[in-house]
């Protein structure tokens, strides 16, 4: 199946910055509630540990991403965890919620980071959850280029999957937000108003799903694209991890070489 690099409704600039904040929590409260990345947390820690700071920037962390629950599993992997979320279009709200409940263990910036030119105060892994597919092959690179010229080790995390049986678990991923929707906080009445009588967040979780899988990058294509970037001095890992019996995560993680 040919990659194909497609719109994604709710990361465009005219999309209502309401209802993004809304698709992004809708799509952060599944993450949790299945716990799907929990298979990442020791490569994490393996570039934590590499790297002179306990300190993690997750870039593209929409609405928090798997965070919470993760921070927790990497904590108690061994060692301190430093952790700030960014975001092109920062979803404050979540982001203050997930402060709140991890303690305020996890931080957050509050103005537009762009995670092709990460501010150079902000040092640490850098990681990216279910949106490197967001970036063309170029951007990638520009991207990549970026972390390496901050001599930053990166970790990219993706649990969609460029094949029918990931596209097609998209609608029951979709039909699922009918459930949990009630438990997301902060309650908000437009977000029943947005998934029951006007099924928006529904419609945009599963059409954004699928060109979220058409999208993706399979664990050669990561590699090809670091290549690519000219980063020669980095040592480059890609591959898949198993999260549970349907669900597989394509994952590439980079670290500076050891000088001599």
């Amino acid at each position: 199946m040919r990659r194909i690099q497609f719109i994604e409704l709710h990361e465009q600039p005219w999309f209502p910055g309401l209802l993004r904040d809304q698709v992004t929590d809708a799509l952060q409260y599944g993450i949790n509630l299945f716990n799907v990345y929990a298979p990442a947390a020791p490569l994490i820690r393996s570039l934590m540990d590499a790297n002179p700071t306990p300190a993690v920037i997750d870039v593209c962390s929409g609405g928090g991403g798997p965070w919470l629950g993760l921070s927790r599993a990497i904590q108690a992997d061994g060692g301190a965890l430093q952790l700030s979320l960014t975001d092109k279009y920062p979803n404050l709200a979540a982001f203050e919620c997930i402060c709140t409940a991890s303690g305020n263990r996890i931080e957050f910036r509050r103005e537009s980071i762009d995670a092709l030119k990460v501010p150079g105060d902000l040092a640490g892994v850098r990681t990216i959850f279910t949106s490197f597919h967001h970036f063309s092959p170029a951007e990638g690179a520009a991207l990549l280029r970026d972390t390496v010229t901050a001599r930053q080790p990166i970790g990219i995390f993706e649990v969609t999957r460029r094949s029918p049986s990931a596209i097609t678990l998209m609608f029951p991923w979709a039909l699922m937000a009918f459930f949990y929707t009630p438990m997301i906080r902060p309650f908000r009445w437009s977000r029943l108003l947005w998934t029951y009588l006007l099924p928006v967040i529904p419609f945009v979780l599963l059409f954004d799903g699928i060109v979220s899988c058409l999208r993706s990058y399979r664990p050669e294509e990561l590699l090809e694209i670091a290549r690519e970037s000219g980063q020669s001095e980095y040592d480059w890992q890609a591959g898949e991890i198993s999260g549970s019996p349907s669900v597989r995560i394509t994952y590439m993680t980079g670290a500076p070489l050891r000088r001599p």
